[in-house]
């Protein structure tokens, strides 16, 4: 099976842009008649919803972001009344209040379906086995790769995430064809399956659906030759529709965005102002059929960029780049802007460097210092330290190379840094804590 939906998948460019216009009209004036947040913002604009008759007056529509969540927590953005709504989820609120979602019955069964289009572009059928290993709750992972394989029909392995050997045990024994989490666990899976002596030929696994964190090429070809799979990137988040909005195929060609349920656009983050495709920016979502809380114009503060090209694969979706990282991420250090995943690229170009490391940014004096701490194979560690040295100048001067400024590398021991079971943890920014 190629499609899960080939009609709506490989459908002309004119038929989706038709599709999007309807849905768009109907949801701008859904938010407009039960949204009052909604409502004031296009009031200030002078706008009412006749003015937005299809997609290309989108830009005539305002933005939205997480402060509006925040600003309306709960349930402010909801257009749905709270006896129509039958899930809840939210952020972590790490950073302030969490972000409330609600969605309709109808909403669940549409995050399905988009699941289930991804897992077939991983070669998954009704015959396949699923292991689930994001963590369920109110993180949007667990159960929008869960519901997504039930909708394929697929057998629905519910690990979530944590007891890694257990998971592996079962990965193993049920046959498990794919495996749903982190990019960042599924390398801990791998570490710790190497430390049983269990090898990736006792496994059935196939494919994986990796997502809610950036990560790069050198993390997908370390993943797919430790697993011995196809490693697919899979994006979504809480505020849009959880995983599921957009996944790559076996083309690796870009990210396929669901167009008749969201339309995507890149913006300058600085101006907001809407850039042509192939231009590098921060990706904005428009929801077109959700029903709890539908979204316009979404900042999502992820840097990506678009292609509206037909696929190799036959799709004609448009397709998202790999993640860059965030604006809210993007470090600025001595007036130079860092990418964590510019460093992870480097450092996974060395054979011997492991995928766990870690930046460190303090202020030294009236000069901020970033220290990037990596750990190597066990046969460096057991060579002189001239070798040590040695590796530790050569990562440097790639680094200072690719980054335009100089900064410090510090070799540890295996296992020295925390592994993660769910999104890493790649920064420690001590700039703030320093008087």
């Amino acid at each position: 099976m190629r499609y899960w939906n080939e009609p709506i998948e490989t459908m002309s460019r004119d038929e989706l842009r038709s599709i999007q216009d309807t849905r768009l009209r109907r949801t701008v004036e859904k938010i407009y008649t039960n949204v009052e947040h909604y409502r004031k913002k296009m009031q200030d604009k002078g706008l009412l919803p006749g003015d937005v008759r299809g997609a290309e007056d989108l830009r005539l529509l305002p933005f939205s972001t997480k402060q509006d969540l925040r600003d309306t927590y709960p349930y402010g953005m909801f257009s749905a009344p709270l006896d129509q709504i039958t899930r809840i989820h939210a952020s972590s609120g790490t950073t302030g209040k969490q972000t409330v979602v609600g969605y309709t019955a109808k909403d669940i069964e549409i995050w399905a379906e988009c699941m289930a289009r991804c897992l077939v572009m991983a070669g998954q059928d009704k015959r396949s086995r699923v292991q689930v290993s994001y963590g369920y709750g109110l993180f949007t992972g667990g159960l929008g790769a869960h519901y997504g394989a039930e909708r394929l029909g697929a057998s629905t392995i519910p690990t979530s995430s944590g007891n890694t050997q257990r998971q592996i045990v079962i990965m193993r024994d049920f046959g498990s064809t794919c495996l749903c989490c982190t990019p960042s666990y599924a390398l801990f899976i791998a570490e710790t399956m190497e430390d049983m002596g269990i090898k990736k030929e006792e496994l059935s696994l196939q494919a994986g659906c990796f997502g809610a964190e950036p990560w790069t090429e050198g993390m997908r070809r370390q993943i797919e030759d430790r697993l011995g799979i196809r490693a697919h990137d899979i994006y979504g988040l809480s505020e849009i529709m959880g995983p599921s909005v957009s996944q790559d195929c076996e083309c690796k060609a870009g990210l396929h965005v669901w167009e008749d349920y969201f339309i995507p656009e890149i913006i300058d983050p600085a101006t907001g102002e809407v850039l042509p495709d192939g231009a590098q920016g921060e990706i904005v979502f428009t929801t077109i059929s959700k029903e709890g809380m539908p979204l316009i114009r979404y900042r999502t503060r992820d840097i990506s960029s678009l292609t509206h090209e037909v696929c190799a694969c036959g799709r004609t979706h448009a397709r998202m780049g790999r993640l860059k990282g965030r604006t809210d991420d993007m470090l600025i250090i001595r007036g130079v802007n860092v990418f964590p995943s510019q460093i992870e690229s480097v450092l996974l170009g060395f054979s011997n460097v492991s995928p766990n490391y870690r930046i460190i940014v303090e202020r030294e004096g009236l000069l901020d210092q970033m220290t990037i701490e990596l750990e190597i194979n066990e046969t460096l560690f057991a060579d002189t330290v001239k070798g040590m040295e040695d590796a530790e100048r050569g990562i440097r001067r790639q680094l200072d190379s690719v980054l335009g400024i100089t900064s410090r590398v510090r070799i540890v021991e295996k296992g020295t840094i925390d592994r993660s079971m769910g999104k890493a943890v790649r920064v420690i920014d001590k700039r703030n804590l320093i008087g």
